[in-house]
């Protein structure tokens, strides 16, 4: 039975992670990431958390430095990503590069085989292909399986998602039981890195061209009012906008290279089409033909049906079977058989 790191915060999905592991028998160690200055997952307050749930769990817990590869796998797109007028999801990133790669790796070189982790998602072996197969957490509210799409087939097969079979009351009731400092902490829905989540004041450190005011130009260019500054705005935006209209106005574009904002009807902000790329396929090696499905162009979106159909290497052409709000490019869309991952991808454009 091989030795598991678990990524630990201090709350109560990765605590009682590792608590049911240790109740299983497996060797386990408490492992906490450093990513940047600031932000809740570089708090003191995160860190002692963690260690103290490793402490009553009496399993070693180390701090890991991982400040370098996420300032460039994680970080680095993300700014970039605002600076272009996209939407990026950072967690998406952050697990595929982060988590269960140079995570896995620095626990390796302290004995560890496998990564667990708090995720409401769960993963098995098919017998027949040999594949890993990834599945939502049974939880469906609390389903993480869309930010975990991106995971190679090796990595998921050195992954562990301990909670996946557990409701989020359920997991809170494990803690209570076994008196885990954790069961009296609140859930966070921040990004971690993040501090206060203030997008604005953060990323205007970082990309102060992407920060500066410009207009909000209807679709005949007609200036409605101004902005300010691009990465304050996402495709299908309604609220915060500032501007006067005898009926309400949609982010419809973002033209970074104009720093100009674009707005239309509800009408103009949906739509049934869109294409991806950077796919990355669980369920099966790659696509070779036009499938059915069901997908999420966010994390909070409800499943919609669409045909998938491959072309150009890399990419997909995604027709909706009825419009959706809000195709943003830089979410991640993901598809799914029932409550299997088929796969997902980057959204290059909704046209």
């Amino acid at each position: 039975m091989g030795k598991v790191a678990v990524a630990m915060s201090g709350g109560v999905d990765s605590s009682v992670a590792a608590a049911l592991l240790k109740e299983r028998g497996y060797p386990v160690m408490g492992v906490t990431m450093r990513l940047r200055p600031g932000g809740e997952a570089n708090s003191p307050d995160f860190v002692n958390d963690a260690r103290r749930v490793a402490d009553v769990l009496g399993i070693p817990h180390y701090v890991i430095d991982l400040r370098d590869v996420f300032q460039e796998k994680v970080l680095a797109n993300f700014c970039q990503e605002y600076r272009t007028g996209r939407t990026p999801n950072p967690c998406v990133r952050c697990n595929r590069y982060i988590k269960f790669d140079a995570l896995l790796n620095k626990a390796r070189a302290l004995g560890a085989h496998y990564i667990a982790t708090g995720h409401h998602a769960r993963v098995t072996k098919d017998s027949n292909s040999g594949r890993a197969l990834l599945w939502k957490g049974l939880d469906r509210g609390k389903d993480q399986s869309y930010f975990l799409y991106a995971l190679t087939q090796e990595q998921l097969s050195n992954a562990m998602f301990p909670i996946g079979h557990l409701t989020k009351e359920e997991a809170k009731a494990v803690a209570r039981e076994k008196k885990l400092p954790a069961s009296r902490r609140s859930e966070s829905q921040d990004i971690c890195f993040i501090p206060g989540n203030d997008y604005a004041e953060f990323l205007k450190d970082f990309i102060p061209q992407a920060a500066q005011p410009g207009p909000i130009l209807d679709e005949q260019g007609n200036t409605l009012g101004s902005h300010q500054g691009i990465m304050n705005y996402t495709i299908g935006q309604r609220k915060g906008l500032g501007i006067a209209a005898s009926e309400p106005r949609y982010v419809i574009a973002i033209e970074p290279e104009n720093n100009a904002v674009i707005v239309g009807d509800r009408e103009r902000a949906f739509g049934d089409e869109l294409v991806a790329t950077q796919m990355n396929w669980v369920a099966i090696d790659r696509l070779t033909e036009t499938i059915t499905a069901k997908a999420r162009i966010r994390y909070r979106h409800s499943e919609a049906e669409v045909t998938v159909t491959p072309f150009d290497g890399d990419n997909v052409y995604v027709k909706f079977k009825k419009p959706q709000l809000a195709i943003a490019p830089g979410q991640a869309i993901v598809f799914y058989d029932g409550d299997k991952v088929l796969g997902g991808g980057t959204i290059k454009s909704s046209h």
